[in-house]
């Protein structure tokens, strides 16, 4: 199974070099040091949540197509 993983860089001093990563067809979000950290996380996070699926014999969602963009908003509308 392929999951898509959209990382974020936490920005909070206390967790610097730390990455969010979220999982958006699964609704999941976790973080680690790092990217690799994040993935990680990410991985195990995903196990979890798929065990527990199994064991309620609940339906595990599946990855559609995905596609990730970035748009540019401008300072004026910011304030």
């Amino acid at each position: 199974m392929i999951y898509s993983i959209l990382y974020e860089k936490i920005t909070d001093a206390s967790f610097e070099g730390y990455y969010y990563a979220h999982i958006p067809v699964l609704d999941l979000t976790t973080h680690g040091l790092g990217i690799e950290g994040a993935k990680e996380a990410a991985r195990d996070l995903i196990h979890l949540w798929i065990e527990e699926k199994k064991a309620n014999d609940e339906p595990v969602k599946l990855q559609a197509e995905s596609f990730f963009s970035n748009i540019e908003i401008e300072d004026a509308v910011l304030g």
